[in-house]
């Protein structure tokens, strides 16, 4: 059975290290992702619906929402209302049918988009399809050629045990690569042990608050912000956090996870190792199995009401999915809240 990143071996069998950062399986980028595979990306840019999400801008761009008044591109036709702009009166029609009637316009708007990127030490693990990380990063990319695609300003931010670094919605594909570079070089899970620049290391819920409260500071109202994390360490300070910053962003959250995380193996004694640490995973243990079940579906669950409340988009990516697939999910109408 191959595993990557977390080693799993029957005890009977002799433990490999599959997915190991630094091993072979790294050229397939099962473990760490490349700038050229980013830059690839670029050509699903046009398959990405960021224009189909909800619009909360007043600033002039490219996404359009019916306005009533003089705008950027004509719309439709209608009678004349008590306030209308006279100045919109269409003349011809109103001679024609002898009532009064009025042009209505679609006011271009734009909405500079904004990409966190969780690399914290959870990130890099999966023992089917590639890292949590290189999906992240997979995501991330094809957001940002979409947003690029549609004359956006694209910026981002990334997150781990140790550092935020935050980088400002910029448009061009220069600003892209930019940013995708930095996506790549800090991919491989080496980043996360070398120390020499002083950083202090985090928990994961710190992180994450760390993380969520510089993006409040950095966001500006309209922003389209995607938050892609597998949510380790969500509390009530992170959840207090998002729901302030839904209330002037169109936010959408993407759960990273890896089957594992949800189901364990089959009835047996499995070797699991982390890096240099060894454990005994025993998942005989049905109440053990069980409260890991419970544990994962709990976190997904209060992750989706999150959104649910405060009118966020929630997508779900596990480590085997497409992350295309995964992102035209958003021309599926969101779920209102119970």
């Amino acid at each position: 059975m191959r595993w990557f990143g977390l080693n799993i071996s029957s005890q009977k069998s002799e433990s490999t290290q599959h997915g190991a950062p630094g091993s072979n399986d790294s050229d397939d980028e099962t473990v760490q992702i490349s700038l050229k595979t980013l830059i690839q990306l670029s050509r699903h840019a046009g398959n990405i619906a960021m224009d189909k999400l909800s619009v909360r801008s007043i600033l002039s761009g490219n996404y359009l929402s019916k306005v009533k008044g003089r705008g950027m591109e004509f719309d439709e036709v209608r009678l004349y209302m008590p306030g209308d702009d006279v100045r919109s009166l269409d003349w011809r029609v109103t001679a024609r049918t002898g009532k009064p009637h009025t042009k209505l316009y679609r006011e271009e708007r734009e909405r500079p988009v904004f990409i966190s990127v969780d690399y914290r030490a959870a990130m890099f693990f999966a023992t089917r399809g590639v890292f949590k990380s290189v999906i992240a990063a997979k995501l991330a990319a094809l957001v940002a050629w979409g947003g690029n695609h549609h004359g956006d300003r694209v910026g981002g931010q990334i997150f781990t045990n140790k550092l935020t670094l935050e980088f400002k919605p910029r448009r061009g594909k220069q600003a892209i690569l930019h940013w995708l570079k930095k996506l790549a070089d800090l991919s491989s899970l080496d980043t996360e042990k070398l120390d020499d620049k002083g950083y202090s290391v985090k928990s994961q819920a710190e992180a994450l608050n760390n993380a969520l409260n510089r993006l409040f500071h950095h966001a500006r109202p309209g922003n389209l912000i995607f938050l892609i994390s597998d949510f380790r360490g969500m509390d009530a300070s992170a959840r207090a956090t998002l729901s302030r910053l839904s209330r002037h962003c169109d936010l959408v959250l993407v759960f990273v996870y890896d089957p594992l995380e949800k189901q364990l193996p089959p009835s047996g004694r499995y070797r699991v190792r982390i890096g240099e640490r060894t454990i005994t995973l025993n998942t005989a243990d049905s109440k053990m199995v069980l409260a890991h079940h419970e544990w994962f579906e709990k976190r997904e669950s209060e992750i989706r009401t999150l959104a649910l409340k405060n009118h966020m988009r929630f997508l779900v990516c596990k480590t085997t999915d497409q992350p295309l697939q995964v992102l035209q999910g958003l021309l599926i109408p969101p779920k209102k809240a119970a």
